[in-house]
């Protein structure tokens, strides 16, 4: 029975919770994070999109069963493998989604809206869509898109313009990643692992690489240029009343554009400079210490400048 709960949790990819943590985009920049009871809303979404998505990944690992065992690194997930039997699988998928829902329903309608297009939309893909070439990345690159929103109609937060095109470029950015990766480390049976693979050769992606990789920083950059200063509850520091306006708080985000663009080159670096075959996306993240590094100093950075 020990083996089972370990294969239902190896099953529900915890490695990929990490990009649930884009529910707290809007309650960050909102300068609502340290409201109690915003950030507890954004807490339960975030536990909530944990639960989703993980039936989700079990959902998809049913139904790629045979192209999984094809795959060097999806043939040990326990579905693939037989450690987690086809029943029980079913059985959590089921549970899972409908106490997911149940909880989006207790956080507000709309994010149970959300929640159940994510689902839909994820379903869909499953089915049908990943077969798709083009549309597939655009899913994938969605649920990072409906991940903000989400997070945003949790704790009823503004979704600037500039901020909503730099989550997409960023997004396409890791879709198609993603896409590089798997012909990398699928050279020769990239066809029987997902047709749509045939579609994707790797002087394109390449292409669309650079155009999503130059999207992601410049966007970012426009937003940190138009962010406005956030107040919470009335309140500032009476020195910024003394401060020209060239150094308010609104320029000062500006200072997290390096780290973006170098973020954005050192994943690049990852990709194409490695001499091994890479993974998924969130394991090369994972896995190097000067990514983490990074994006660890601009969480902190952009805290410090918004709220500071």
């Amino acid at each position: 029975m020990d083996e089972v709960y370990k294969s239902i949790f190896i099953s529900a990819r915890p490695k990929q919770w990490i990009k649930n943590l884009s529910i707290f985009v809007g309650i960050t920049f909102s300068g609502w994070l340290f409201i109690p009871d915003k950030f507890l809303l954004a807490l339960l979404a975030f536990v909530n999109f944990c639960l989703l998505s993980s039936t989700i990944y079990i959902f998809n690992d049913i139904l790629d069963l045979s192209s999984d065992r094809l795959h060097p690194v999806k043939r040990k997930r326990p579905i693939a493998s037989g450690k987690l039997p086809y029943p029980i699988a079913l059985f959590i998928v089921v549970c899972g989604f409908f106490a997911s829902l149940f909880l989006a329903m207790q956080i507000s309608f709309f994010f149970f809206l959300i929640c159940l297009l994510y689902s839909l939309m994820h379903f869909a893909y499953s089915l049908y869509l990943k077969k798709i070439s083009i549309i597939d990345v655009f899913i994938i690159a969605a649920g990072f898109i409906f991940r903000v929103w989400a997070g945003a109609v949790a704790v009823d937060a503004h979704i600037s313009v500039w901020l909503l095109l730099c989550i997409t470029s960023f997004s396409l950015f890791l879709a198609v990643g993603k896409r590089r990766c798997e012909a990398n480390l699928l050279e020769g049976v990239a066809a029987k692992h997902r047709e749509s693979l045939l579609f994707y050769p790797k002087n394109l992606l390449d292409i669309y690489i650079i155009m999503f990789a130059t999207s992601t920083w410049l966007t970012y950059a426009l937003f940190t240029f138009s962010h406005p200063s956030a107040i919470e509850l009335g309140k500032t520091l009476s020195i910024m009343a003394n401060l020209p306006r060239t150094l308010v708080a609104q320029k000062w985000l500006m200072l997290t554009v390096p780290l973006v663009i170098y973020g954005v080159m050192r994943y690049l670096q990852l990709i194409y400079g490695s001499k091994k075959k890479i993974g998924l996306p969130e394991e090369v993240f994972l896995s190097d210490k000067t990514l983490i590094a990074i994006v660890a100093l601009w969480s902190i950075l952009v805290v410090v400048t918004i709220y500071l």
